[in-house]
């Protein structure tokens, strides 16, 4: 083991030895190289004449660029859009975006959180938690309705084994009893679980109450007091497009902080959709655990493990997309422009609600719970999914996404409000002509 991650190793062991026992063996040996950055780091604070350890062209004290690659980064300088990011992420964006957390989850309030690590997107993000935390064979508990890539980062790539709950009771409610049953028979099988919560949920559309968000914590509290140890994950991609009333407004992630020593919350989210920019592929990894003498301390050896998964994979996220985030999060307006385009959302899913729930529909499907987020499930009840989606997208150029025998998924996020009762017709008459 590099001496670097022993003294890392060291320092979490001696706030909360807990934290160890959680991380998987890769985990355990991250640690973030000094070498090529470390002295890089000293001669840019010190190398005043001449500095020859970057990587990186320059001509006339400035940054070598391209004039045709520039004229398309519209108010960012070379410095602030070509060159290298640090591996953590540009200091003032991981900054404002922690302050941020702070605003949007008011339950964080008078507890400590590490500052969030830069990785490229949300799915980047799982792939270097589970890098920390998941070893070959470990456990990880999630709904049975969930995004399909989950099993691609974790059980093919990380050999993970994957126990899966039914999401919804038959009221329509997140299925607490299922969830519990789940949680407690495979804690007490192993030291370790890992537990996977995405709300707003993809496929499904929906966010827990914030009775059930309470009473998940709950129940995750009671098995890290019972002795096994919870890593607990929350994937907040959809953060922020809430619904209805009653649904938690702020992430579990808030809630699961602080509970317990034997308990970690992981939480990844990212300006994917919060800010509509799916394409510049920002993402945040953020801890949060119980307090300790030396909490600090060990916030920073996390951060620079996962720095180092960082560093290890893609060496560090787009300067560009990270400086047009960070300036977009300082302009004036920023939040307000957000929760317009919430709204148009909003009033979609509203009408999606009432679309797909009309009674002439009844023979054909039934919906399941949605309440956030930017898609909605309906269940089929006499037709095979695949088989309706191919004619959908054949005859009628009407293009969902089929999960197993019997269900649809519907992206409402992508489809214009006045072409909402067109697409539920025309699933029904997709339905329809199959039964004929």
């Amino acid at each position: 083991m590099n001496e670097i991650a022993r003294q890392l190793n060291k320092e979490m062991e001696r706030g909360n030895g807990y934290l160890i026992e959680m991380l998987s063996e890769i985990g355990k040996n991250l640690f973030f190289p000094k070498g090529i950055l470390s002295q890089s780091a000293e001669a840019k604070l010190k190398a005043h004449r001449i500095n020859g350890t970057i990587g990186i062209a320059k001509e006339e004290g400035g940054i070598m660029h391209l004039p045709s690659i520039m004229e398309s980064v519209d108010g960012l300088l070379p410095e602030n859009s070509l060159t290298y990011a640090p591996s953590f992420g540009i200091p003032g964006l991981r900054k404002a975006w922690k302050e941020a957390m702070y605003e949007k989850n008011p339950s964080l309030s008078g507890k400590e959180v590490s500052l969030p690590v830069v990785t490229c997107g949300i799915t980047h993000a799982i792939s270097v938690m589970a890098d920390v935390w998941i070893d070959p064979g470990d456990v990880v508990i999630l709904p049975d309705m969930m995004w399909g890539n989950y099993n691609l980062i974790l059980s093919v790539r990380k050999g993970a084994t994957l126990s899966k709950f039914s999401l919804f009771t038959e009221e329509g409610g997140f299925n607490l009893d299922a969830f519990q049953a789940k949680v407690t028979e495979e804690a007490a099988r192993r030291d370790k679980i890992i537990v996977l919560l995405n709300f707003p949920l993809n496929p499904t559309g929906y966010t827990v109450t914030r009775t059930e968000a309470a009473r998940i914590v709950d129940i995750l509290e009671d098995v890290a007091k019972g002795g096994t140890n919870v890593v607990a994950v929350t994937d907040d991609a959809y953060f922020g497009l809430f619904y209805e009333e009653e649904v938690l407004k702020e992430s579990i992630f808030s809630l699961l902080t602080g509970r317990h020593e034997r308990l970690v919350a992981v939480k990844m989210d990212g300006a994917t959709k919060e800010d509509y920019v799916w394409g510049l592929r920002v993402g945040f990894l953020t801890y949060g655990i119980s307090a300790c003498d030396n909490q600090a301390a060990i916030y920073d050896a996390l951060e620079k493990k996962t720095a180092g998964a960082v560093r290890g994979s893609i060496s560090n996220a787009s300067h560009l997309s990270q400086s047009i985030v960070l300036k977009a999060m300082q302009t004036p307006g920023y939040q307000e422009s957000k929760e317009a385009k919430g709204e148009i959302l909003k009033a979609r899913a509203n009408k999606v609600g009432e679309v797909s729930m009309d009674p002439r529909y009844a023979d054909a499907w039934s919906v399941y719970p949605f309440n956030s987020g930017y898609f909605m499930c309906i269940r089929l009840t006499n037709t095979d999914a695949e088989t309706l989606r191919i004619h959908l997208l054949d005859t009628y150029g009407v293009g969902l996404i089929s999960l197993g025998e019997t269900d649809l998924r519907v992206a409402f996020s992508c489809i214009d409000i006045q072409d909402i009762r067109e697409l539920f017709d025309t699933i029904y008459k997709g339905v329809q002509d199959l039964a004929g």
